[in-house]
């Protein structure tokens, strides 16, 4: 047993390391990021961004910036 803790560096009081819980959330989040990313990857693949051909946005088009409302007066 004494020969391991020649191994062993004196521990530093003044010295803060994150340590194995440290590493451990990091990759914990890290992982969680990369499903993120892969699920937002799937999600825009199935997004349609053709636009339709006639130039209207939408099935109702009433209201809409391209149109504007007459004043009533």
């Amino acid at each position: 047993m004494t020969h391991l803790a020649t191994l062993a560096k004196e521990v530093d009081d003044d010295k803060v390391t994150p340590g194995v819980l440290g590493f451990i959330v990091f990759a914990v989040m890290a992982l969680a990021v990369w499903a993120l990313m892969k699920s937002m990857s799937r999600h825009m693949n199935k997004v349609d961004f053709t636009e339709s051909s006639d130039g209207k946005a939408g099935s109702g088009g009433t209201g809409t910036a391209a149109e504007p409302k007459a004043k009533q007066g």
